[in-house]
């Protein structure tokens, strides 16, 4: 359906509500199966299938309505209120049980349903589960103390309706400014939505109002280990731990908090403390496990590592991360029983996506390992088809921003403001796009004394995001950056070069130079030139074909959102050449490439090109990277820990009948 006929649609449903609301359930019905006839749209199916079963079971037509009801799981088997209906449906016929389930099913997808919560109460009552009637009684109290224009927003939320809950919510902040509960709730949109600046400004304002609020402290607290703030955060979880010090989740956070500063021992030691405690409240949980695997990983201890995943999945046999965390260490492999667990996991109805994606992923490594690729391709695709269709994510913005950075980072600007920022020599960014090569560029270059490695810092991201703003964009589609890089004030080009030096002094030791290897900067290295003319940049690069395909089968973390479809990741790729001519057209000079390939062909004449570019005497230790001892979170930790290898390098090939798509992007025959 085109979007001039959205409006009518909407408008029709409406009025199909409106008749439900006049017990004109008849009427409902049939106006509502013509509209099924006149439209393909998924979204506007739902909500037809939903109400006709609404209508259907007002007029005790109960069968009917639940096979609607199923129609429309076929077609969304997250939505919430679907489970809800199901739930009335089942209470209509007298089936408790299978009532109480559905009503469950509704909370789980969506925690703001007050009547499913309401239902719930007495559905317990009378199976005489008195602990769920205290904990459903409490929940439905919070929730009944939120104004109603607050419990909209976040049944939209749930629903994924984020732009429309942030509306909302921004139109109840106008009258009601300094609420607490809706800068949260404003915050938590903004953190989905991935505008991380916003968020953060929102909950630093929201303690500032409320210092004793815990969930305002401790959602800070989230988001500032999620951006890599953990200096900042380790503050946040010492003042939670305070007021909450038998808290496992913040103690948790904290064991998060030493992990990302580099004080794996202590992390470790306390996920340990967290696991005892709860086993020994007969409630273990799996993801104190998968952290302490992280942990071990970073820290390069990978049997203690696997040990931990292993143990993850065994007490959650459904938990994607945890499979997907054995397969992202690069060398485990799995066995018969483990395929058949994730393949007989993944078909698993009211599985959560992010697990059934994880499990793709999984069992696409699994298969790889195994030389089948047809059917490691498969899960894959599968895997990221999910992923793609999930994230929204549109490859037309990213190219609409290199061709930004084209136009405003002329030769003028950096003629007459190239001399503004910070002197410093301290930074080191390796730069590209991820599965390049750069966790290896990253590693020889730490096994340097003069250098510390550090891991991917968002500062520069985060800047950019502040620079370009929220304003008008609506009605612009042009971002104000970088275009008011040659308008803003020239005492700021030295002042955000001080802050960058001084935000990351937390992930540095003493030597005078360290890495970021935070790939997405290749998209502001003018940027970079302005705040910080004397940092090196080294661009690591790999064959296209190699390096997209890496990127495909990997599953990140966030922020690679073009990784997940074979045409975007070809798009993205080209748009990074394009950028990357044109810093060394503007900058020359300014960035040192390094091909992957070269490095595997000739290790000791690229790290001595580096070395030479970066201003460093040889040192041997940058040849024997691979004993160098130092905590890493990337993918490649355990690749990076042996000696150099020459296997991955034509790996694409084994998948070459699958990547015709990719191909044609990248103009490769």
């Amino acid at each position: 359906m085109n979007k001039s006929t959205q409006p009518i649609m909407a408008s029709q449903l409406k009025s199909l509500q409106q008749l439900i609301q006049t017990a004109k359930f008849d009427q409902a019905i049939k106006q509502a199966e013509q509209l099924q006839q006149q439209t393909t749209d998924t979204e506007q199916q739902v909500e037809l299938w939903y109400l006709i079963a609404v209508a259907q079971r007002y007029e005790k037509s109960f069968s009917q309505a639940f096979i609607s009801i199923q129609e429309l799981l076929k077609l969304n088997s997250s939505h919430s209120r679907a489970y809800q209906e199901q739930g009335y449906i089942n209470l209509a016929l007298k089936q408790s049980t299978a009532a109480k389930t559905s009503f469950e099913q509704a909370i789980q997808l969506n925690p703001s349903l007050v009547a499913s919560w309401q239902e719930l109460i007495q559905l317990y009552r009378e199976a005489k589960q008195m602990d769920e009637v205290q904990k459903t009684a409490n929940h439905l109290a919070k929730l009944k103390q939120l104004p109603p224009a607050l419990l909209a927003v976040t049944e939209l939320m749930h629903e994924g309706k984020l732009l429309k809950a942030e509306q909302i919510c921004r139109q109840f902040l106008q009258n009601n400014k300094r609420h607490i509960e809706g800068m949260c709730l404003l915050a938590e949109i903004g953190i989905e939505l991935k505008i991380y600046d916003d968020a953060e400004f929102l909950l630093a304002s929201a303690l500032e109002l409320a210092p004793t609020h815990i969930y305002a402290r401790s959602q800070y607290l989230n988001l500032l280990i999620r951006i890599g703030k953990y200096k900042a955060a380790e503050q946040q979880v010492e003042t939670l731990l305070h007021e909450q010090p038998e808290n496992l989740s913040f103690k948790v956070a904290k064991a998060n908090v030493l992990t990302g500063l580099g004080e794996i021992s202590q992390a470790t030691t306390l996920f340990e403390q967290a696991i005892a405690q709860s086993e020994l409240q007969n409630s273990p949980v799996a993801g104190f496990h998968l952290q302490l695997g992280h942990a071990f990983k970073a820290k390069g201890d990978i049997t203690k590592a696997i040990a931990a995943y292993q143990q993850a999945y065994k007490l959650e046999p459904s938990y994607g991360d945890a499979f997907w965390s054995l397969a992202n260490t690069k060398t485990y492999r799995f066995s018969d029983e483990e395929i058949t667990q994730m393949q007989d996991q993944q078909d698993l109805e009211g599985l959560a996506l992010t697990d059934k994606i994880q499990l793709h992923f999984a069992t696409g490594k699994a298969y790889e390992d195994r030389q089948e690729y047809s059917q490691a391709f498969r899960s894959y695709q599968q895997g990221n088809d999910l992923q793609h269709a999930h994230n929204g994510f549109d490859i037309n913005k990213i190219e609409q921003q290199v061709a930004e950075q084209v136009k405003y980072c002329t030769p003028e600007l950096f003629k007459n403001r190239g001399d503004l920022g910070l002197n410093a020599p301290d930074p080191i960014f390796i730069v590209g796009l991820p599965r390049a090569g750069s966790t290896l560029l990253e590693q020889i270059l730490a096994s340097h004394s003069q250098v510390d490695g550090t891991m991917e810092l968002h500062n520069i991201l985060g800047l950019a995001a502040r620079l370009r703003g929220r304003s008008n964009q609506s009605n612009n589609p042009e971002s104000q950056y970088p275009k008011n890089l040659n308008e803003i004030k020239p005492e700021y080009f030295q002042r955000f070069g001080q802050q960058f030096i001084d935000e990351t002094q937390v992930y540095r030791e003493q030597a005078p130079l360290f890495i970021d290897k935070m790939p997405n900067n290749f998209l502001h290295i003018g940027l970079i030139r302005l705040i910080l003319p004397n940092a090196k940049i080294i661009d690591a690069r790999r064959s296209p074909m190699a390096c997209c395909f890496s990127g495909f089968k990997q599953l990140f973390a966030e922020g690679q959102d073009f990784s997940y479809n074979l045409e975007d990741i070809g798009r993205y790729y080209q748009a990074y050449l394009k950028l990357m001519a044109h810093w060394d057209e503007v900058l020359p000079e300014y960035v040192l490439t390094v091909n992957h390939e070269d490095v595997v062909d000739d290790l000791e004449t690229q790290v001595r090109r580096m070395l030479d570019f970066c201003g460093l005497e040889f040192e041997q230790s940058c040849l024997d990277f691979h004993k160098t001892k130092r905590n890493i979170k990337t993918p490649s930790s355990e690749q990076v820990r042996q000696p150099i290898y020459k296997s991955a390098t034509e790996q694409w090939r084994h998948f070459e009948q699958h990547l015709a798509p990719l191909k044609k992007v990248l103009n490769i025959d």
